[in-house]
């Protein structure tokens, strides 16, 4: 691999103008197809084998019309200290805005009249409204909820407070801003890194180029494949985030061979040839993190993987080809003030041990206390991941300015927490001999558990399926709630039994509850997929058993406790105000096995590129402890930039106001955080110290039957001695040109 990515490297630097050309291209279609492609009007969302998707199912297929699944709205009303909403004037205004909320939108199903259902509160000071739309949140149109939020700010005119609550208003939050701090932060770690402007600004051309290529296709594709917004939204972060890192590995690589004394298109090849290899690999630990994430089996998961693993592959090619193309327009400039100078003296321009170099020569003195104090410490910080509680954010999450919080909490003043999330139980009496006893036997089990109302059961026009609304106690995101839900559904098992009726519970909060235990249950398998799959990987790149093994673990060190901050955060509340969480409560279910996913990918791509140069050290002959040395001297500084970088992306989307994307740009940030400056820089080369030459063992019999990849070049170590030797004294390369792949 090494000889043919170097063949590339020497073309595309040769070929550059060209190369340019057709990458300039590409973004040019992806941009016109993005722009000229229909908006995306769906963005369904199944959970396939679960009870509330054959719940949601079963409607549509038996009252087709009901729109199960469609959005939901509640326009909720307070009246004025001393009045109630049942006073004349009051009760006019909600009439008013029940009729014009009828006629505001083709999309609208059905609008409830609050003094025709009985929903106003025991002392009157408080009523909603109940919207129900045909399509589900993502499919609304503009124009559908602005004449909701124009609903609301005419009521307010009457000195009635009104707040609108629901998945109706439910859009995807802006994070332009979170991606413009994170370039800038990157820019500025660049410069610092490089010391200088044209090698800072080369990661981030070429990482947006990769972006705006991948994020216009997908959009692009949007309407065609169903993608949502989040889609675009999780390949935008992780595209910059490894497009920036790719790119920075290759120029780094290439500045330490200029600084080697190789010409500028030899420098590229070698460059292309040795860290360009564990760009392929590290890109494709993160491909089969993101495409493993299929084996959860919910179609949303699985576009917004295989979309993301584009974007990345996208990354992959282009640090491998317009990099060094841009490096031969960028000259000597890629290298900072201070290097040219001493190129032209002549002189090397290290004078002394870098920090990588002195951090690792620390380590071999103190591996044990070193490799002690890292794990003891990500132990301490994964304590709290023991008390992890998943689910899904309510309305109860959202900042407290928004108009869903506020309808949130005038709904659970008004009613009770449990008006928040009503569940729908749906009753199939196909199979029963009388529908409606089966019915009135299921309302009265529902009553016997303990809820605040069951509503009347309401049959389709063929009389074979009811549904029933039940008004739990608690919150949607509660314990308490999650355990009506197991009752009703442990209830059903017998009314079954006895009548031959099947009871189904779904709803958005039933919905919630399944989703989070489907992704329980995918967790293991998708553990050992992922982690399995990149143990062979990574075994092919270093050759070896214990290497691989230790990467695994120390990544399953570094998620649990990335995870332990999270829970003490966001459910514990532990310095929640520092991070704008107002209100604590369950991790996002989906959280886990995101994190392992994209956590993964890019622990992996630090691994393969701080001990590939110490793989490719001890194979070129230096002794086990120097290698690492050697290792951490050409590797550390560009990888801690590249941590640095990747927080900053990520961190960048704390700010953001929707909790969901808040608390992935947080966990993101501190897994990065952990598994690069604890575990990769700190506990790998403490284990590789203590291990020695042990740690590049491979059982005979398995180094024959694994085909030799050459990450360490060295293969076109070889070719490139032989073809010196015999071509004398080269065309131009000089003494530079003759030399051996230098480490």
């Amino acid at each position: 691999m090494a000889t043919f990515l170097y063949k590339l490297g020497r073309l595309t630097f040769r070929r550059r103008g060209f190369v340019a050309l057709i990458w300039v291209a590409l973004l040019a279609v992806a941009g016109i197809g993005a722009a000229t492609a229909s908006t995306a009007t769906s963005s369904s969302f199944s959970i396939p084998g679960t009870e509330a998707q054959r719940a949601f199912d079963l409607l549509e297929e038996r009252n087709p019309g009901n729109s199960a699944d469609g959005a939901t709205a509640r326009v909720v009303f307070k009246a004025p200290e001393g009045e109630k909403v049942t006073d004349a004037e009051n009760k006019r205004e909600i009439t008013g805005i029940v009729k014009e909320l009828q006629s505001g939108s083709q999309q609208i199903a059905k609008v409830d009249d609050p003094f025709q259902v009985k929903a106003v509160s025991q002392d009157g000071s408080t009523a909603y409204i109940s919207v129900s739309y045909q399509v589900n949140s993502m499919e609304l149109t503009d124009a559908t909820r602005d004449s909701l939020e124009d609903a609301g700010k005419d009521a307010q005119k009457s000195g009635m407070k009104v707040e609108i609550g629901g998945d109706a208003l439910q859009v995807m939050p802006h994070t332009g801003t979170a991606e413009i701090i994170g370039v800038v932060i990157a820019a500025i770690v660049l410069v610092i890194t490089f010391g200088s402007l044209v090698a800072a600004g080369l990661p981030l051309l070429t990482a947006l180029i990769g972006v705006g290529i991948g994020v216009s296709t997908i959009t692009a594709l949007a309407n065609v494949l169903d993608l949502g917004s989040t889609t675009s939204t999780l390949a935008m972060m992780i595209g910059l985030a490894v497009g920036i890192d790719y790119a920075l590995f290759i120029v780094s690589r290439y500045r330490a061979e200029l600084a080697d004394g190789r010409d500028r298109e030899e420098a590229a090849g070698r460059a292309v040839g040795t860290a360009g290899s564990a760009v392929v690999f590290a890109g494709l630990t993160v491909v089969i993190a993101l495409v493993g994430l299929a084996v959860v089996n919910i179609p949303m998961l699985t576009k917004m993987g295989f979309a993301a693993a584009g974007t990345v592959a996208i990354a992959v090619v282009i640090a491998l080809t317009l990099v060094p193309a841009l490096l031969g327009f960028a000259g000597k400039r890629v290298m900072g003030r201070k290097a040219r100078k001493a190129a032209e003296a002549e002189k090397s321009p290290e004078a002394k041990p870098n920090m990588g170099t002195r951090w690792a020569r620390f380590v071999l003195r103190r591996p044990v206390w070193v490799m002690l104090v890292g794990v003891l410490g990500l132990g301490i910080v994964a304590v709290p991941a023991a008390s992890l509680e998943m689910g899904l954010p309510d309305d109860g999450a959202q900042p407290k300015s928004t108009t869903q919080r506020q309808a949130y909490d005038m709904l659970s003043d008004g009613f009770g927490p449990g008006f928040n999330g009503p569940l729908m139980v749906v009753v199939d009496t196909k199979n029963s001999s009388d529908g409606k006893a089966a019915a009135a036997r299921v309302s009265e089990e529902i009553e016997s558990i303990g809820v605040v109302a069951v509503a009347p059961a309401q049959f389709n026009k063929a009389g074979d399926t009811a549904t029933i609304v039940v008004i739990p106690k608690d919150r949607p995101s509660s314990h308490a709630t999650e355990e009506v839900v197991h009752d009703i559904r442990d209830a059903g098992g017998n009314i079954k039994a006895d009548t031959g009726a099947e009871v189904l519970v779904t709803g958005a909060t039933a919905m919630n509850i399944d989703f989070s235990q489907k992704m329980n249950d995918a967790l293991v398998p998708y553990l050992a997929l992922v982690v399995g799959l990149a143990f062979l990987l990574l075994m092919l790149v270093f050759r070896s058993i214990l290497v691989p093994l230790k990467a695994a673990l120390g990544f399953l060190l570094s998620v649990v406790a990335a995870l332990g901050a999270v829970v003490a955060v966001f459910q514990w509340g532990w310095l929640g105000s520092l991070f704008g969480v107002e209100q604590t409560g369950p991790i996002m279910s989906m959280m886990p096995i995101f994190m392992v996913g994209v956590v993964f990918g890019l622990a992996m791509d630090y691994e393969v590129f701080l001990v590939t140069r110490m793989r490719e050290a001890y194979v070129h002959g230096e002794s086990p402890g120097q290698a690492i040395v050697t290792g951490f001297k050409h590797g550390a500084r560009v990888v801690t930039a590249a941590a640095v970088i990747m927080m900053a992306v990520f961190a960048g989307f704390i700010g953001s106001s929707e909790q969901m994307i808040k608390m992935i740009g947080f966990s993101l940030a501190i897994a990065v955080l952990f598994d690069a400056f604890v575990v990769r820089m700190a506990i790998v080369p403490a284990v590789l110290a203590l291990l020695g030459k042990k740690a590049w063992w491979l059982p005979g019999w398995l180094d024959r039957a694994l085909p030799n990849v050459d990450v360490e070049g060295e293969k076109l170590q070889q070719q490139l001695t032989d073809e010196s030797g015999s071509a004398g004294s080269g065309d131009g390369g000089g003494e530079g040109e003759r030399e051996l792949v230098r480490v």
